[in-house]
C-alpha cells in the first residue's frame, strides 16, 4: 500500500499529503471522499477499493496559517526556491546559504536563507551580497502553505496538478 495521496480540505484547498493506508482509513470511515483514483485497485478478502490518488475531507478542517512558525528545513528551502541555486541557477550540489551571514547579524529565518549550490556558497563565503557581488535571483520570503505539499512529495503526480496553485 505504498504511495502518497493528496488530501484536500472540504473547500478543495490542498492541505496535506498522506499514505494510501491513511487515505483508505479516512474513506472507510466516511471522513473523506474519493476525488481521483489510480489505475489499479486495492483488494481485501471481502472487498475491492479504487486506489486513492486525491481525496477530499467531508468536513472543513481549520488549518492554521502560521507558516512563519513552521520549522525551516533544507527540503523546505529547496522546494520554496524551486530546487535551484538562487545565485547561478544550478540544480546540483545544493546547500543552504544565509544571505546576510550569521556572523554579520543575519538570522536563520525564511527571509534570510536561500538554496545555493556548493560552489556559489563557497565563493560568497562570509561576505554580504554587495561585497561578494552575488544577489539572490528572488528575494527570500516565507513560503505559502502549499510548499509543504512539495516538501512531502517532491515529484508531483499529474493528477494532483489541477488542485495545486501553479506558483507554489
Amino acid at each position: 500500500m505504498g504511495g502518497r495521496v493528496l488530501v484536500l480540505n472540504a473547500t478543495f484547498e490542498p492541505i496535506n499529503v498522506c499514505s494510501v493506508r491513511r487515505a483508505v482509513v479516512l474513506l472507510l470511515k466516511e471522513k473523506a471522499e474519493l476525488i481521483e483514483r489510480g489505475l489499479w485497485e486495492l483488494h481485501s478478502e471481502s472487498s475491492t477499493l479504487a486506489r486513492p490518488v486525491v481525496i477530499r475531507l467531508v468536513s472543513y478542517v481549520h488549518v492554521p496559517r502560521d507558516t512563519h512558525r513552521r520549522k525551516i528545513t533544507r527540503r523546505a528551502i529547496f522546494a520554496r526556491d524551486g530546487w535551484t541555486c538562487q545565485y547561478c541557477g544550478s540544480r546540483t550540489s545544493l546547500t543552504v546559504d544565509h544571505v546576510i551571514p550569521r556572523s554579520k547579524g543575519g538570522t536563520s529565518s525564511w527571509d534570510n536563507i536561500v538554496a545555493s549550490c556548493a560552489p556559489c556558497n563557497r565563493r560568497k563565503g562570509d561576505m554580504l551580497p554587495r561585497q561578494a557581488g552575488m544577489h539572490p535571483r528572488h528575494q527570500p520570503r516565507t513560503p505559502r502553505a502549499e510548499i509543504f505539499i512539495h516538501v512531502a512529495s517532491p515529484t508531483i503526480p499529474a493528477a494532483w496538478r489541477q488542485y495545486l496553485p501553479t506558483a507554489a
